[in-house]
């Protein structure tokens, strides 16, 4: 007969890899991987939607004295925040009632729903690093707030974390429109000096295969510094300038073609939900109403913000 508890295998193997699917969804993307070496992953515990604080202006109060000069004492209003709606994802893992019976030693089934998950993780993993290059229109508007809303290919219109960026130049990031790759060097060399002001300057390039092997195919044998912090992490890196170069292309890449982000990870941040982080919706069985078969539901919610858009960068070479 089939092992009675069946949707208790299926949750409890879901719940006590919980936190190994977050980590392998981490590991399987450079730039999720990056935020969390910088700190920049964290969690949010409810709201109706994500607060994301950032600073717009200056203090205005500042100025230069002499001796007993009034110093002004004004409110400065300087710190605000960007909205972020909660977007989801999720992965059914689902086993016919065939398959219990087929199944019904426990071990055999602890077998079967180990793959069925393995499976579940790579399609989520697939999932949110696709999501992480949308421009969150996609799926009816559900799909992550990802690099292309960040860092769009017109950064002067548009509304983004509930910002108008035709009203807000602090907002706009910065654009390198390139008519080829033939001037791959000199274009990175001036998106490079539009991102950068002060110590703050981009940390992270990820680029589609194109656009890589036309960067590698511009450097001299002994300019192509690899990166050992990023490249223990299993991602093939070289550098420009101080910053991490990584493919994010071949098979399965997501990163448009021809593009490079110029990304400042110091202001990118991903914030799951602290109970919705690759965890099983529900411990208790869930039934198809019109077929024999049982479900658990793998699922995922919360968003990409960002709280510094002009230290961002995109390079298109398809101009």
């Amino acid at each position: 007969m089939a092992f009675p508890n069946i949707s208790d295998i299926i949750a409890t193997t879901i719940e006590s890899r919980t936190r190994s699917i977050a980590d392998n969804v981490t590991k399987n993307n450079v730039l999720l991987s990056k935020l969390k070496m910088r700190g920049n992953q964290k969690t949010f515990s409810g709201g109706y939607k994500i607060l994301q604080e950032l600073s717009f202006a200056e203090n205005s109060n500042a100025g230069w004295y002499s001796g007993y000069d009034i110093l002004p004492v004004g409110v400065s209003d300087v710190i605000s925040a960007a909205e972020f709606n909660i977007k989801q994802a999720a992965v059914p893992v689902v086993i016919s009632g065939l398959e219990m019976l087929q199944n019904s030693g426990r071990e055999r089934m602890i077998d079967l729903m180990e793959s069925r998950v393995t499976v579940a993780e790579a399609t989520l993993a697939n999932l949110v690093s696709e999501g992480l290059y949308s421009d969150g229109t996609g799926s009816g508007g559900k799909e992550i707030d990802g690099l292309n809303a960040a860092v769009p290919l017109d950064p002067t219109t548009g509304t983004y974390g509930g910002i108008d960026r035709a009203t807000w130049n602090f907002w706009r990031s910065q654009l390198e429109d390139a008519a080829d790759f033939t001037t791959i060097q000199a274009d990175w060399n001036d998106l490079w000096a539009k991102c950068v002001r002060g110590a703050d300057r981009p940390d992270l390039i990820v680029c589609d295969s194109q656009t890589w092997a036309s960067y590698m195919a511009s450097l001299q044998a002994l300019q192509r510094f690899m990166s050992p912090e990023t490249g223990n992490l299993g991602f093939p890196t070289i550098k420009f300038m101080d910053a991490d170069v990584c493919l994010d292309g071949g098979i399965g890449g997501f990163c448009p073609a021809g593009t490079a982000f110029f990304l400042n990870t110091k202001y990118i941040h991903w914030r799951p939900h602290a109970d919705r982080n690759m965890v099983p919706l529900s411990p208790n069985r869930r039934y198809a109403t019109n077929q024999d078969a049982e479900v658990q539901i793998m699922a995922w919610a919360g968003n990409l913000t960002c709280s510094g858009a002009q230290f961002q960068g995109r390079y298109d070479g398809n101009a």
